[in-house]
């Protein structure tokens, strides 16, 4: 019997404050939870958890980290106790293996508001294993995208694949949460962006940084746009692709986030 490939996401988790404060991208990640019915478990890449080689999360209940500080006290108070998987992040580690990708696992680590705080609205029941997969320090787009292409075979036994980043990510031009005018960079490159993922455009994409308008800009650092290599990785060109969101927080943070559809297998 066909069934389903289990989702490829990418969502711009923002600030910590998306936990409390969810606007339209918290919403809409609800209203997508219904796609996880099912779902085995959720591996996701975070620009939090950078490390030298690769690292698998294999902890059985990973702990939740706030790794931030200044926000509201409330913060500090949520927890996501979603289940770890030992099993699925020794998967994890060979399906990479498989194509020459060395990784480790790592029994300690727990989850970064990089994968906690959009799984909060995603999945409020917290009741899909999750196991957190690092970013190698100083990958490029193409090692990322390899990382990807290693774990899509996941999605055919159940297993969701997450890129948790941000469509634009410039602190240097926060200039506080009352600023809502959208800087016209954010809109041009998040626009660029869409096409070339509309179109699986995936050349254009790996070369973002010169093709696309704004883009040292948009990203003076590249951590935090990494991660959509990977679920763009795990997808092929025949699925289609919806946007989440294409909310601008504070003029300069994009929350626009992909969900692909899948077709039988």
């Amino acid at each position: 019997m066909n069934k389903k490939l289990a989702p490829a996401i990418f969502v711009s988790h923002g600030s910590p404050m998306l936990a409390i404060e969810p606007g339209p991208l918290g919403a809409q990640l609800q209203q997508l939870g219904h796609r996880l019915d099912g779902v085995r478990g959720i591996v996701v890449v975070s620009p939090h958890w950078q490390t030298r080689g690769m690292f698998v999360g294999s902890h059985p209940q990973p702990r939740t980290i706030h790794d931030f500080g200044g926000f509201p006290k409330v913060l500090y108070t949520l927890s996501y106790p979603a289940p770890g998987s030992p099993e699925l992040a020794e998967r994890v580690r060979q399906a990479l293996e498989m194509v020459g990708i060395s990784a480790q696992l790592d029994p300690n680590q727990g989850l970064d508001h990089g994968v906690w705080v959009p799984l909060m609205h995603l999945r409020p029941e917290a009741d899909i294993p999750v196991v957190p997969l690092s970013l190698p320090e100083n990958a490029t787009p193409e090692q990322v995208l390899a990382m990807g292409e290693a774990l899509a075979p996941l999605r055919a036994e159940g297993i969701a694949i997450i890129g948790s980043g941000s469509m634009t990510h410039n602190l240097f031009e926060f200039r506080g949460p009352d600023v809502t005018q959208t800087q016209p960079y954010v809109t041009a490159f998040a626009d660029w962006v869409r096409s070339a993922v509309d179109r699986h455009n995936i050349e254009s994409l790996l070369n973002y940084r010169t093709q696309a308008p704004q883009a040292a800009r948009a990203h003076p650092t590249d951590e935090h746009f990494l991660p959509l290599f990977v679920a763009l990785g795990a997808t092929g060109a025949q699925e289609s692709v919806d946007v989440l969101e294409k909310e601008v927080r504070y003029g300069m943070l994009s929350m626009e986030s992909y969900v692909w559809a899948s077709p039988s297998v």
